[in-house]
């Protein structure tokens, strides 16, 4: 998965991106605990206090999951809200 993002952030894709379900690239990784991915895109610039969709913000998303790993990531980059 982390090879797939990487490729489509080569090619020019928007970290920040705004979908339906999820609403970004971001919040979706830490529904999905890769942690991977959430490190990559947080290098890219992934805005880590966007809100919106079922989860409200990443933080959320991987607390909502149990998904202690991507939490305590989340935390150290400093998305306390």
């Amino acid at each position: 998965m982390e090879d797939v993002v990487r490729v489509l952030l080569d090619k020019g894709a928007n970290v920040n991106a705004q979908g339906e379900f999820y609403r970004n690239s971001l919040q979706a990784a830490s529904f999905q605990s890769r942690e991977a991915v959430v490190k990559l895109l947080l290098d890219e610039g992934a805005y880590l206090t966007v809100q919106g969709g079922e989860d409200d913000n990443a933080l959320h998303a991987a607390s909502s999951q149990g998904h202690e790993a991507v939490v305590k990531l989340l935390l150290d980059r400093g998305t306390g809200t």
